[in-house]
C-alpha cells in the first residue's frame, strides 16, 4: 500500500482530469500550440493528471483542404514538438489533436504526451461525411491503418485506436481516447475499452454547434458513461474556428457514471479550463457489483483482447495537501435541490404504499395494527399507512393505532401520538404497558422494584417486548396485521430489540429508508398537505422538533443521537459503506469534505468508529432475519433476501484498523 497523506485526493483513489479549450487561430499551429502550453501549465498547477483539448486542436478543425498542404502539415509537428517540450516538466498526461502522416495517408489524430514522452497516437476512427462534415475528403479511418507504431519527432510511437493507457502508480487510472464522431456511433470504440479495462474515456471533438445540440451532446457523454460505468471526458472547438459556414461553442463536458460532474459556459471568447475530481474506485465498485459488466467482457472477449496497454508513471506527488474539488451531499439519501427532493419523497411514498397495498391485497387483510409513539419512523409508518388504505378504497379507520406509555414515556410523545392518530382519522387506542412489564420483571425475578430502581437493558427491552406482543395479539383480534416502523438506520447500528421488540412485525415500509430521508417524508408530507385538506399539519412539525429517543428510562431523557452518533453522520457512512464499500479513511475524508464546516475531523472519526463497531461486528444478526420490505432506493438495503447477505458471527477487524489510519487533524 502507498503512503497515504489523508488530505491528498490521491490517496483515496480519486484523480483530477481537465479539459482545455483554447482559444484558437485557423492554420496557425504556432499560435494554437502556445494557447495549449498555457492551458496546461495552469492545470498542472491545479493537480490535474489528465487534461484534453479538442479535436485537430494545433491546427484547428475547420482548415477543409489546407489539411492537404505540407507547409500545415509541418507546422502541426513542429507545434506537437513545442507541445512536448513544455510537458517535460509537468506531471500530467496531456492529450492533443492533430493531423498526420503515416505511411502516405492522413489521419486525424489524438497525440497522448508525458514529460517530453509521445505515449501514443490513437486515430480516428469514424469519419463523418454527411451534412456539413466532409472529413473522409482530407482523412483516413484508423481501421485503414496498415501499421501499430510511427517514428514521430525522433520516438517510435504506438500507433492505433486500440490502446489503454494504464498509469502504473494508480492501478485504476486507465485511459482510452477516442475522437468526435466515434462516441455517435451504435458501438462507439470506447464501449470496447471500457470493458477492456478503461475507466477514463476521453473524447477530442470538435463539433460545431446548432439549436439542440449541446444537450444532446451532454445526454450523449452521460449515457456513454453511464453505460461503460466509466468517466467520460468531452472537449470541443470554441472560439476561433472558422465561421464560414459554422459556428462552435465550446462546450466541455466530464460526466462519471452518468452523472454530470462539470459542464463548461459555452461560447467564451477566452481559453478557459473545467476540472473534475472522478472518483475511480466507484467505477471499480460499480463494474466489480455489476455481473453483466463481466458477461459483457466474456461476450466481446475477441474485441476486448485487441486492446494494447501502454504503461505510464505520473508521480503525481502526493506528500502535499490536496483538497477534493467536487460537490459531496451532506445527505446522500435526499437530493439537495428541493425540486427533486419533493420528486424523490413522491416517489418514496408511491413505492412504500405499492408495497403495503400489495400485501394487503395478497394476504386478504385489510386492516393494519400500528403502535404509534409520538416519534418520527412510527409516524411516517402511520402516514403510509393512510395512503395505502387511501388506494385501497378502504376507510383509515381500518388503521388501529396504539399508543402504549410505559415507565419513561414523556407527555410531549404521548400528546403528539394522540393528535397524530386524530390528524390521520385511524381508530386510536391507548394500552398502559406498565402492569404487564411490572409482571414480566417480576416473573423473571429482575431486581427493579419502587425502592430499589434497576434501569439496565432487560429493564429497557421488557418494554419494547411487551409493545410488540401486545401489537401482535391486537392484530390476532381484530384480523389485522402488525405494520413494522423501524428504519434502515436503526437497522444498521443494531439499534432495535431483537425478536419479540421493535426488531419484528408482519411487515415494514421503513426498513429501506433510512432516518435522514425520513425526516424529509415527513416534513414534506407536512408542507404539501397530502394528508387532505383542513388537517392538523402542526402536529407533524411538532414531532420533527422533537429529541429522538426510546423513551424507556425513567428520570433521564433518552438521547439516541448520544449513544449511537448524530444520523446524519451516521447515514453517511451507511450509504457510502453500503453503496460502494468505501473504506473508513474513504470514507472520514468525504465527510471531512461535505460536513467539515460543522464536526472536527476527529468527531467523524469517533462517530465512524461506533458505525464499524456497531455494523460490521455487533448486529448483523438482527438483520439475517427482519421482516419483509420493499426497497425504496439504490443506496440500498439491510435484507439479507435483497443487497445485503453477511455472516452474523464477523469480525470488523480489518476495517477498525483502516480508521486507525485517520488522523485526529489534517495531516
Amino acid at each position: 500500500m502507498l503512503p497515504m497523506r489523508f488530505d491528498n485526493l490521491y490517496s483515496h483513489d480519486f484523480a483530477r482530469v481537465a479539459v482545455g479549450v483554447p482559444r484558437c487561430r485557423v492554420a496557425d499551429p504556432v499560435f494554437n500550440a502556445g494557447q495549449t502550453v498555457d492551458l496546461l501549465r495552469q492545470a498542472a498547477a491545479e493537480g490535474v493528471a489528465v487534461m484534453a483539448f479538442p479535436e485537430l486542436g494545433l491546427s484547428a478543425y475547420s482548415c477543409d483542404d489546407l489539411f492537404h498542404q505540407r507547409a500545415l502539415l509541418d507546422g502541426c509537428e513542429a507545434a506537437l514538438a513545442e507541445v512536448l517540450a513544455a510537458t517535460e516538466s509537468l506531471s500530467l498526461v496531456a492529450i492533443v489533436g492533430l493531423p498526420l502522416r503515416v505511411e502516405q495517408r492522413l489521419f486525424n489524430c489524438a497525440a497522448v504526451l508525458l514529460r517530453g514522452r509521445i505515449l501514443g497516437i490513437v486515430p480516428k476512427t469514424f469519419l463523418p461525411n454527411y451534412g456539413e462534415f466532409y472529413e473522409a475528403r482530407q482523412f483516413c479511418s484508423g481501421e485503414e491503418a496498415t501499421v501499430d507504431s510511427v517514428l514521430l519527432l525522433g520516438q517510435r510511437v504506438p500507433f492505433g485506436s486500440r490502446q489503454i493507457f494504464a498509469a502504473e502508480d494508480m492501478p485504476l487510472l486507465r485511459l482510452h481516447v477516442e475522437i468526435c464522431e466515434d462516441v455517435w456511433t451504435p458501438i462507439p470504440p470506447s464501449s470496447f475499452a471500457a470493458l477492456a479495462g478503461a475507466t477514463v474515456l476521453v473524447n477530442l471533438s470538435a463539433s460545431n454547434i446548432v439549436v439542440g445540440k449541446a444537450a444532446y451532446r451532454r445526454q450523449l457523454v452521460s449515457q456513454q458513461s453511464a453505460r461503460c460505468l466509466a468517466a467520460y471526458v468531452y472537449s470541443s472547438a470554441g472560439t476561433g474556428e472558422s465561421t464560414t459556414d459554422l459556428a462552435w461553442d465550446g462546450q466541455a463536458i466530464i460526466c462519471e457514471n452518468g452523472e454530470l460532474l462539470v459542464e463548461s459556459e459555452r461560447f467564451l471568447r477566452d481559453s478557459h479550463v473545467v476540472t473534475a475530481d472522478v472518483d475511480l474506485e466507484r467505477l471499480a465498485r460499480e463494474r466489480m457489483r455489476q455481473t453483466s459488466f463481466g458477461d459483457s467482457v466474456r461476450l466481446h472477449a475477441t474485441a476486448v483482447g485487441a486492446f494494447r496497454q501502454v504503461p505510464f508513471t505520473l508521480d503525481l506527488g502526493r506528500d502535499r495537501p490536496l483538497a477534493l474539488r467536487r460537490r459531496v451531499e451532506r445527505f446522500p439519501y435526499v437530493p439537495a435541490d428541493l425540486s427533486r427532493r419533493d420528486e424523490r419523497c413522491q416517489e418514496v411514498y408511491n413505492i412504500q404504499v405499492q408495497g403495503l397495498t400489495q400485501r394487503l391485497a395478497s394476504s386478504g387483510i385489510s386492516k393494519l395494527v400500528v403502535g404509534i409513539s409520538g416519534g418520527l419512523d412510527s409516524t411516517h409508518a402511520l402516514l403510509v399507512a393512510a395512503r395505502a388504505m387511501d388506494a385501497l378504497g378502504l376507510p383509515r379507520s381500518h388503521i388501529i393505532g396504539v399508543t402504549m406509555p410505559g415507565f419513561a414515556t414523556g407527555e410531549r410523545t404521548r400528546e403528539q401520538a394522540q393528535r397524530l392518530m386524530a390528524a390521520v382519522g385511524c381508530e386510536a387506542r391507548e394500552i398502559d404497558i406498565r402492569p404487564s412489564c411490572t409482571q414480566m420483571l417480576k416473573d423473571i425475578g429482575h431486581p427493579h422494584r419502587e425502592d430499589l430502581p434497576v434501569y439496565d437493558v432487560t429493564f429497557e427491552n421488557v418494554q419494547a417486548g411487551e409493545r410488540t406482543s401486545h401489537l401482535f395479539r391486537l392484530a390476532n383480534l381484530t384480523g389485522g396485521m402488525v405494520l413494522g416502523t423501524g428504519d434502515l438506520s436503526e437497522l444498521a447500528l443494531g439499534w432495535c430489540t431483537y425478536g419479540v421488540g421493535d426488531h419484528m412485525s408482519h411487515y415494514n415500509v421503513n426498513a429501506s429508508v433510512p432516518k435522514t430521508l425520513i425526516q424529509h417524508l415527513v416534513r414534506w408530507v407536512a408542507e404539501t398537505g397530502q394528508l387532505g385538506a383542513g388537517t392538523d399539519t402542526q402536529v407533524l412539525h411538532d414531532i420533527l422538533g422533537t429529541e429522538i429517543s426510546p423513551e424507556l428510562v425513567p428520570g433521564s431523557l433518552q438521547s439516541t443521537e448520544a449513544a449511537v452518533g448524530l444520523y446524519a453522520l451516521q447515514d453517511f457512512n451507511l450509504f457510502f459503506t453500503l453503496r460502494y464499500g468505501y473504506t473508513p479513511t474513504k470514507i472520514a475524508f468525504l465527510a471531512r469534505h461535505a460536513w467539515g464546516e460543522v464536526h472536527a475531523l476527529a468527531e467523524i472519526k469517533r462517530v465512524l468508529r461506533i458505525f464499524v463497531q456497531r455494523f460490521f461486528k455487533g448486529s448483523q444478526f438482527k438483520r439475517s432475519c427482519v421482516p419483509n420490505a420493499p426497497k425504496v432506493g439504490s443506496g440500498g438495503s439491510l435484507s439479507p433476501r435483497g443487497d445485503w447477505r453477511a455472516p452474523s458471527d464477523s469480525e470488523a477487524a480489518v476495517w477498525l484498523a483502516d480508521l486507525d489510519r485517520i488522523p485526529d487533524e489534517h495531516a
